[in-house]
């Protein structure tokens, strides 16, 4: 298959968005046009992950000239980890349209298009500049949909979450045009894709300690590790359903994704001198925003909290310097990304039936959508990590990844678990389960269009935790070499 197969994928549903800008008025036009071009791009990236051969390497490689006085290419490719990330993509976002599915505007759903290019252009972007292109992209979309689409004080939220991001993505270009200019001072020439910023060997400790920071302030922002967190609450809370649907489900993953992609092979040394930090902050984000979620009466709010709390364990898993930790971290990726997707997804089909997301004021939905609650209940076990789902699988290598990093936080890891499921059972027992207190509030059941949407997020629920090797088996070669080519530190620490 042709390597120009990354360019469609990526640039399609901005081509379709600004055409259905310009040509059309007609909402359910433009929602069915954004659909099909949703499940066209599923279609093709099937086809890549049928054809991806498992191994270290890139493959799909486009890398030409772009902006070639500079060395700037348009530079783009897959491997393993960023393979099964686009797989997870390309499956969400056209279900997740079918949840959506009634009562959105034109704008919406050409928002939706222009997010999809965004994280798509940004997983498979090998040059920095066209990186941090992507990177805004993709923002610019959410930013919109929240102003425009959400509640509350939803201009408040807007400027809050842009000044958080720009101020991380502000530092991260700086680090970026740093390293092109040390690059071009070593070599003579420019360069900016990250295989090659990988060759400098001119940057002191101290200037890879703040270039360090100046990417990773960017990428924890967008995770958001403790204490760069603060901007997610409200923004939850206050977005409309697509809009925190994209920045749990995806946007978070790539904050995760990107400092694997980068800034391992860019600074491997403080990398590894500053995992054990990163590992203790990730495992006290996952206890802290664990305990907040606790406090929650708002579901948004405590799905926000436990967002956090898992995107944590995942920050904590990524910086363990073995196998189990960074293979597992990968895989609660995608399980995090299902399980709350959906959980969002079903959140604000609550709200807009009742009119409530407050766990007080509900109750009694059980009772009147047993589909709904068998489903919602699934994703929940599968957040917490119920044995048989993907959720367990991942927590378990996660675990023992940290275990083998250092034997007590280990058994911190494993302890801290608990509290995951204490706040989510808690919430399903008041807002699900038990009759409300008062009238009996109205609810429907899944139309058939939202089981339709949800069935493969079930199935992949269950396939994931039962036959994780066949999902494994894709990136864990590019996780060896990253560990034994890149770090050095072997298969296990």
């Amino acid at each position: 298959m042709s390597a120009d197969i990354l360019s469609f994928i990526i640039f399609l549903p901005a081509v379709v968005a600004f055409g259905l800008m310009i040509t059309t008025k007609h909402i359910e036009t433009v929602r069915n046009i954004a659909f099909l071009t949703t499940t066209v791009i599923l279609a093709l990236v099937l086809k890549i992950y049928i054809d991806f051969e498992p191994s270290a390497g890139m493959q799909f490689v486009t890398n030409v000239p772009w902006i070639e006085s500079y060395g700037i290419n348009y530079y783009i490719g897959v491997d393993g980890f960023s393979l099964t990330i686009l797989m997870m993509i390309a499956i969400l976002i056209p279900t997740a349209y079918l949840l959506l599915w009634d009562g959105r505007t034109k704008g919406y759903w050409i928002n939706m298009l222009l997010v999809q290019t965004g994280v798509t252009g940004s997983l498979l972007a090998l040059d920095v500049i066209l990186f941090y292109f992507f990177w805004e992209v993709m923002l610019l979309p959410v930013f919109l949909m929240i102003g425009i689409y959400g509640f509350g004080d939803k201009v408040f939220t807007t400027i809050k979450v842009t000044v958080y991001t720009m101020l991380g993505s502000l530092l991260m270009f700086v680090a970026i045009i740093y390293l092109g200019v040390a690059y071009h001072n070593e070599f003579g020439v420019w360069a900016y894709q990250y295989d090659k910023l990988t060759q400098i060997t001119t940057l002191s400790y101290t200037e890879q300690i703040w270039l360090f920071l100046a990417f990773l302030s960017a990428f924890a922002i967008k995770i958001p590790m403790f204490p760069l967190h603060t901007w997610i609450m409200e923004t939850y809370k206050n977005a409309p359903t697509g809009a925190v649907f994209l920045l749990s489900s995806i946007m978070a993953k790539l904050g995760v994704y990107a400092v694997v992609r980068f800034l391992i092979p860019i600074f491997p040394e403080i990398y590894v001198e500053f995992s054990s930090w990163f590992v203790f902050i990730g495992l006290f984000g996952l206890v802290y925003f664990g305990i907040a979620a606790l406090m929650q009466d708002d579901i948004k709010r405590m799905f926000a909290y436990s967002s956090a709390s898992h995107l944590s364990f995942i920050a904590a898993g990524i910086f363990s310097l073995n196998a189990f930790g960074v293979n597992g971290a990968l895989y609660l990726i995608i399980a995090h990304a299902i399980a709350t997707g959906a959980l969002f997804l079903l959140v604000g089909i609550i709200h807009d039936e009742t009119g409530y997301k407050t766990i007080k004021d509900l109750g009694g939905l059980a009772k009147q959508s047993p589909i709904f609650t068998t489903i919602f209940a699934i994703m929940l076990f599968a957040n917490v990590g119920l044995p048989g789902t993907n959720g367990f699988v991942s927590e378990l290598l996660i675990i023992f990844g940290i275990y083998e990093f250092n034997h007590t936080l280990g058994y911190v890891s494993a302890l801290t678990v608990i509290i995951g499921a204490s706040y989510m059972l808690w919430m399903f027992q008041r807002a699900i389960l038990q009759d409300r207190v008062g009238e009996t509030l109205k609810f429907r059941d899944l139309k058939i269009k939202e089981i339709v949407g949800l069935a493969p997020w079930v199935f992949l629920v269950f396939l994931m935790g039962i036959y994780p090797d066949i999902f494994i088996d894709k990136f864990e070669p590019t996780v060896t070499h990253y560990l034994n080519d890149i770090l050095h530190i072997g298969a296990t620490k």
